[in-house]
This record gives structure tokens, sequence and C-alpha cells, in this order.
């Protein structure tokens, strides 16, 4: 993994630092989904409600698609950074430090890629072509099509598990020709050497959040940093594992399932001398649908209903308007969500 040189870590500043050592590892729920549908669906159903996130093994995504995204990705980035610049562009493209339009910071830079009906990562801008190595864009194509079917496979198990009729009531929304899925590519840097020999420097990579729409999907190389939290607000870090996926539920999801599932809080915390790279996959639903929790959810808890309708457009564009660490969900309750 590339190695940003000294003189251009001191063109990036600093976010917040944190002096604490790293929290506890955390016992990550495992899903095997070769391990047969009934098994795999209630697994995710118990993760999805505990935690809100879980790691899949068996996905059938070939370590060698891997192993060529990370090289790619490796590649993009240890270009010149104007060459890095000229993939520009807003929402999509490249950025470094700025997440967001609302002051948020982080140790980070990343490309944002939309992505297309047939799965494939959109071009951000036309200088774009010019700026990646030549195989970074066919090997994003393959990799969004293979994290795409894996992620549907996931859904369908989700509504399995909550015992819905229709399995398809959440992958349809991913799959959908106007669905709004995104494709997000992190490069955290090492972090620079601190002043003292014993000081211990933990920056802000990406911040405290959680994801806006029905489904993240994961995967890094074996440089740590992600953390969670738990139910009690307790964080802990998450171990790496190059070979597998973590998945995170949504607040979308949240919405969809009247609150049984839980987004995660979530964040990425840079204290190796190694980079990080991660790459996530958003599963959304198209701008117009309509969301509101599904009705035979609603009638298990006596015609309770959580959340309020609205349209996928409305919350993104009310999430976008927060700062990262914001309760987004908050102003679209109907009562309180315990």
């Amino acid at each position: 993994m590339v190695v940003l040189t000294k003189g251009e870590l001191e063109q990036i500043a600093l976010p917040a630092v944190q002096r604490a050592s790293p929290p506890p590892p955390a016992a990550v729920p495992e899903v095997d989904l070769a391990a047969g549908d009934a098994a795999a669906a209630r697994a995710v159903a118990k993760a999805c409600e505990d935690h809100g996130f879980f790691k899949v093994t068996g996905h059938g995504v070939p370590q060698h698609l891997l192993a060529r995204l990370e090289a790619a990705a490796a590649a993009f980035f240890a270009l010149p950074q104007r060459e890095k610049d000229r993939a520009a562009g807003c929402p999509f493209g490249y950025a470094s430090k700025r997440i967001g339009a609302n002051g948020d910071l982080g140790w980070v830079e990343y490309l944002l890629l939309a992505v297309t009906a047939a799965g494939a990562a959109a071009a951000p801008v036309s200088a774009c072509e010019g700026a990646e190595p030549p195989c970074f864009r066919a090997v994003l194509d393959e990799y969004v099509a293979a994290v795409r079917r894996m992620t549907c496979t996931v859904l369908q198990l989700m509504a399995q598990g909550l015992g819905l009729d229709d399995r398809d009531v959440f992958s349809r929304l991913v799959l959908d020709r106007d669905s709004d899925s995104m494709l997000r590519v992190n490069h955290y840097p090492p972090r620079p050497q601190p002043a003292a020999a014993a000081e211990t420097r933990r920056l802000t990579g990406f911040g405290e959040h959680t994801d806006p729409q029905i489904i993240s999907v994961l995967r890094s190389n074996d440089a740590s940093g992600l953390e969670i939290t738990l139910r009690d607000g307790t964080w802990v870090s998450v171990p790496s594992d190059t070979e597998s996926f973590f998945v995170n539920v949504g607040d979308a999801l949240q919405v969809l399932t009247n609150g049984r599932f839980r987004s995660v809080r979530h964040r990425v915390m840079v204290s190796s001398a190694r980079p990080r790279v991660s790459v996530i996959f958003f599963g959304g639903p198209p701008p117009r649908e309509r969301l509101a929790p599904l009705p035979g959810l609603v009638d298990r808890e006596g015609g309770r209903r959580r959340y309020r309708e609205f349209t996928w457009r409305e919350y993104k564009n009310s999430a976008y308007r927060t700062k990262l660490a914001d309760n987004r969900l908050c102003s679209f309750e109907t009562m309180a969500t315990s």
C-alpha cells in the first residue's frame, strides 16, 4: 500500500486527535452464507437486532478479485496529487480531508462513485478517465456487480429472518433501475509520527456516524481502525479480516423494520503506521421511494409506528445537511425509539 511522504502529510490538516488507547476488540457476529438459508437467516436477524453489524463469510466473491481491487486502489492513491485532483467532483469523485459540506474533517482521502442500474461504478467527472490507472475502472465494475449480488442475498436473508412472506421486499429496492446506490473507496494514510515516543496519537479518520442507506457492505485491507458502538454505547474495535465482508444496518432499514433492526454507529480511528484502504458498497432505494415501517412488522407491535412516511430523497437531503455525529432519524420519529 502507498505511504504518503512527510511533505504530503504536512499538507493535510489534522482532524481531532484522541490520545486514549484503542477500545477492546469486538466479538463480531459471523454469518456463513454457505450454511443454508434457514440457519443464515436466523443468524442475520439476530445480528441485526443485537448489533446492527455482522461479518459475512462464504460469500462467493473471488479472492483474486479482492486482491486486484486492493492493488488498483493502491495504485490510484499513489498517483501524484495533481492527477488525483483531476478526478475531483461534487458530490461524486475524488476528495480528501473534508467529509460532506458541514465542517467534518477526517484523516482520509477517497473516491465516491455512483452506481448504475447495471451495477457499474459511474464516472464522477470526465477527467477521471485520464487520472485513473487503466485497470481501475474495469475492476470496480466487476467488484460492484459481485458485491451487489451478495448484498441482495443478505437482504433476502434479512426478510426471511423477520418472517416476511416477501423475501425480496428489501433487495428489490437495491436492484431497482433507479436505485440510489454508491461505492466509496477510502484511503487512510499512516498516522504522523508522534512528537514524543511515549505519546499515543489516534486521529479521527472518519467520524462517528450511522449510514443513511438500507445497507452498507464493507471490505478492507489488513490494517485495523474500524470501531462500532454496542447497544450500551460502549465503543469496541473490529479486527480486520481480508477474506470477509462486514455489513452495517442503515437508517432506512431501521425505518422499514420499525426499529427492530437498528443502524450501527461506527467510526474509523487511525493509529497505525500502515495505511488502511476500505471499499464500501451502499445499497440505497430510489429517490422517490416512500419509506415507512412495513405493515406486517407494525402489526406485531400492536399497530405502533415508530417512524412517519417519507421519501428517500427527503431523508437523504435532510441527512446531508447535518453533521456526521447527529441523530438524523429523530425528526422522522412518531414516538420515542428505545
